[in-house]
């Protein structure tokens, strides 16, 4: 089973666990509790599995986002840090959004505290309480076959919605959109019994191409439309005709209409099961030309007629920020792609491009350089069958990532394999296993920065192994039959192998590695990098250049504190461009959603604070999307006197926020801090900012 319940006897309580995406969350019990495992009904939200105890209070360790609903499943109250609310003696449910959803059936009187780092339930008397999990895992139901013929290639994409829970605007929220079925080519096709059709009053017309199709996939996903070829484009509902291509390209114009459609969704579902102040929605309201409430009764085909009055333009400054732009060839198996990209409501565009001007190096830095022949060549040449490449489009989301042939700059070289492998894993260890190779003794400051970094983490177990001059056998073991989730390389590196005492270690020889994340912090490691996705590992970080020393150590050290914080590595290695020496020469192979750890209580952020003297700060954060948290997620701080509940991936205006309650936050909060755009770390013992 994905979810398990576990008594826990040093700290009283339950531990839930996803064996699957290796997340973990802790009730505490005042005493020993024995959880009874029954049959996951009298839910009114979808789980996977669920227990009773018995016992007179709940407490948890993390400031998630909790709701209050009744026995239909509707929302009553939604609170925030600071807030206190009594439970009625009647059938309540009670939401938490952490690492695990969870749901609380309790028919007893009681009371909800939200503190700024833990909530605490406790009841009149000691009751039972079912506790309903469901994990944020969710894996592809079905698989389709389709020829490449452009007819099929369609009715296997208009298949994809099969996987939305719901046409209401709550499928907006990411556990109601659940991954759409795996596609493969194949000689004919092939739609399982178990893969629910769209209905026909939803179609998108496109031209017969298949780079227009794979364009207008998260499109239809997200409408639930039929996809049909036709020379006009036009996406045509039961209440009216809308062209695609009348004032913008097509892929400009399927993009657009998405964001436009997903991001009022957002703001209409706020008068739904979930109701909640939402940031965006203070900010626009009074400029929609309907009512919220009205809209979210309305039917799909008049939300989108209604949503077209408002200006594009309006609205895109308040949008969140798209996590996923890939770039894609237009060639049949690029099909085989769509159903993974479509799951984070990716914009799909083809595989424009052109050479850059320059090539990035170490520049005219003075230091040891991590190329294996130890003195530099900042030529950046790459295989004779590679070339560089920068996509036409490189600033609409967090992570572009390029599918085609070549290196990409301002953009990341993604793998099918590097899907695949992750839904081909098992459940794996009950702890974080971290792998720190240093094969280099100049470079031991590095490996002594990761110590203090990877693990420093109470709520989560982490294990971590350290090995020095490692050989190419040993490094081979370690790479196939390790399973760790992740490693992170300290050494040299050619387009040819992995330095070690005795040579080089090609992983273009292994034949499989048993490996979740990686970071080659290394010179040239880009073709290793991606050896690693082909073979087996989820992503990671490469370079395609040479690295000078210190500014690898920093880059690394500024690297593991994001990934140990719960960022994934697009966001990660955004984050670290920014602040640190990290230069251009390094880039994500794989997946750049693929993470290491859970972020506490709610997407990762970085808290951005501006002072003036001894006045109050202006205080503000910007989220990133996580596997469990993606795009449509609300998400804030627990700073009490500031409002923030935003989508996420985003970021919200400044509030002004009293010294002593940010002073207070930032004691109990280990996030990133960035002060006048300086980036600071507060971990466990407060802020910097305050010494």
């Amino acid at each position: 089973m994905t979810i398990e319940f576990t008594e826990t006897a040093d700290e009283t309580g339950l531990e839930v666990y996803d064996s699957i995406e290796q997340r973990r969350l802790h009730i505490g019990t005042p005493s020993p509790v024995s959880p009874a495992v029954l049959e996951p009904d009298r839910f009114r939200f979808p789980i996977d599995k669920k227990c009773a105890i018995e016992t007179d209070a709940l407490v948890f360790d993390q400031s998630y986002s909790v709701t209050v609903h009744n026995s239909t499943g509707q929302t009553e109250t939604s609170l925030d840090a600071g807030e206190t609310v009594r439970l009625e003696e009647r059938t309540q449910f009670v939401g938490l959004s952490g690492p695990i959803r969870l749901y609380c059936r309790i028919d007893a009187a009681g009371t909800i505290d939200i503190g700024l780092t833990s909530i605490r339930i406790t009841f009149d008397e000691a009751t039972d309480v079912e506790v309903g999990a469901r994990s944020p895992h969710d894996r592809p139901a079905a698989t389709i076959t389709t020829p490449p013929d452009i007819e099929s290639m369609m009715e296997a994409v208009s298949a994809l919605p099969s996987a939305l829970k719901t046409t209401s605007p709550e499928r907006t929220w990411p556990t109601l959109r659940g991954h759409p079925p795996l596609i493969e080519l194949g000689d004919r096709l092939r739609i399982p019994d178990t893969v629910d059709r769209p209905d026909d009053d939803m179609i998108l017309t496109v031209p017969p191409e298949r780079s227009a199709l794979y364009q207008a996939a998260p499109l239809g996903f997200f409408l639930g439309a039929t996809i049909r070829p036709g020379r006009e484009p036009t996406l045509e509902t039961p209440r009216f005709e809308h062209p695609l291509t009348a004032e913008h390209s097509f892929e400009d114009a399927v993009a657009r209409l998405l964001k436009r459609f997903f991001f009022l969704d957002c703001l209409t579902r706020t008068e739904g099961f979930y109701r909640y102040e939402l940031h965006e929605r203070q900010l626009l309201e009074d400029e929609l030309p309907y009512d919220l409430a009205e809209m979210y009764a309305a039917d799909l085909p008049e939300r989108l007629d209604r949503y077209l009055d408002i200006p594009y333009d309006q609205l895109a400054s308040h949008m969140p920020r798209w996590p996923l732009t890939a770039h894609v060839p237009a060639e049949p198996d690029t099909i085989e792609l769509l159903p993974f990209i479509v799951n984070e409501l990716g914009v799909v565009r083809d595989v424009g491009g052109k050479p850059p001007k320059t090539v990035p190096d170490s520049g005219n830095a003075a230091g040891l350089v991590r190329s294996v022949s130890r003195t530099r060549d900042s030529s950046g040449t790459p295989r004779p069958d590679r070339s560089f490449v920068v996509p036409d489009i490189t600033d609409e989301s967090v992570e572009h990532a390029w599918f085609g042939d070549d290196i990409p700059q301002q953009a990341s070289k993604a793998t099918l394999e590097a899907y695949r492998n992750q839904l081909a894993r098992d459940a794996r260890n009950e702890s974080t296993e971290i792998l720190l190779v240093c094969n280099d003794a100049r470079m031991l400051g590095e490996h002594d920065a990761l110590g203090n970094v990877y693990g420093n983490r109470e709520a989560l177990p982490f294990e971590i192994h350290s090995e020095f001059g490692v050989d190419t056998d040993r490094l081979a073991d370690l790479l196939t039959d390790g399973s760790y989730d992740f490693f992170h390389y300290i050494g040299h590196a050619t387009e040819d192998g992995l330095r070690c005492p005795d040579g080089e270690l090609d992983v273009r020889s292994l034949e499989s590695v048993d490996l979740g994340v990686f970071f080659l912090n290394a010179c040239r490691s880009y073709e290793q990098g991606l050896a690693l996705t082909r073979r087996g590992a989820f992503g990671g970080v490469s370079t395609y250049a040479d690295i000078v020393n210190d500014r690898a150590v920093e880059a690394g050290e500024t690297m593991a504190r994001l990934l140990n914080r719960g960022f994934p590595l697009r966001a990660a290695l955004e984050i670290a461009r920014t602040h640190s020496s990290l230069g251009k020469q390094y880039l994500i192979v794989g997946d750049g959603s693929a993470d290491i750890a859970q972020s506490d209580g709610g997407a990762p952020m970085i808290v951005d604070l501006e002072r003036d003297g001894d006045e109050p700060f202006d205080f503000a954060v910007q989220s990133y999307s996580t596997k469990e948290f993606k795009l449509g997620t609300a998400t804030e701080s627990t700073l009490p006197t500031v409002a923030d509940r935003h989508l996420s991936p985003g970021r919200t205006s400044f509030s002004r926020a009293d010294k002593d309650d940010v002073r207070e936050y930032l004691i109990w909060n280990e996030v990133p801090i960035r002060v006048d755009s300086e980036l600071l770390w507060n971990d466990g013992i407060g802020s910097p900012i305050f010494e």
